[in-house]
């Protein structure tokens, strides 16, 4: 009988499918990556691997594993520190977790009116600062200081103080997100 580590490639690669296919699974949602996409990088990593040593790894499921653990933070990585051009659309990663059902979008919207209202309820110039933060232009704190008319670094302990009070605000009105997996 032949071991993982002494068959020759495509019997290597038929044996560790299953387990790739497994691994990919259950990395691909935290890296924000689709499972397929992650199973094609790991299988191009063993074949440049196999083509430039000219053998297997000597621990074929501990490497596979190890490698897509490795291809998932590099997936991860990459997509922290990618922006969308001007003329397309933001990625919104909250929004690609759930299944766009008529409940998800009521509820979704029912927290944003619950957050429109409060902000409009706190004291001072919070609900300037606190709109202005909420633009959908990603406004810089620059733009926001001009806009509000203060300087740019009394913005910041400004921001702290409204979105801690909001934070006090919404607490009693606003249930905290369920755990996944859990009952209540």
């Amino acid at each position: 009988m032949t071991t993982p580590e002494t068959r020759p490639a495509p019997e290597l690669l038929a044996a560790l499918a299953p387990l790739l296919a497994a691994e990919s699974d259950a990395e691909a949602p935290a890296a924000g990556v689709e499972p397929s996409d992650l199973e094609q990088a790991v299988w191009l990593r063993l074949l440049e691997q196999l083509q430039q040593t000219g053998t297997a790894p000597e621990r074929p499921a501990e490497w596979l594993r190890r490698a897509v653990r490795a291809e998932a933070r590099r997936a991860r990585r990459t997509s922290d520190r990618e922006r969308p051009y001007r003329d397309e659309p933001a990625h919104d990663p909250e929004s690609s977790g759930h299944d766009g059902s008529p409940e998800r979008s009521l509820l979704d919207a029912e927290g944003r009116r619950t957050l429109r209202a409060a902000v409009t309820r706190t004291p001072g110039r919070c609900p300037r600062v606190l709109t202005a933060m909420l633009a959908p232009e990603d406004l810089t704190y620059r733009e926001i200081a001009g806009e509000l008319g203060i300087s740019q670094g009394s913005l910041g302990p400004m921001r702290s103080r409204c979105l801690g009070c909001l934070r006090r605000m919404l607490a009693a009105e606003v249930p905290a997100p369920d755990r996944r997996g859990r009952v209540r």
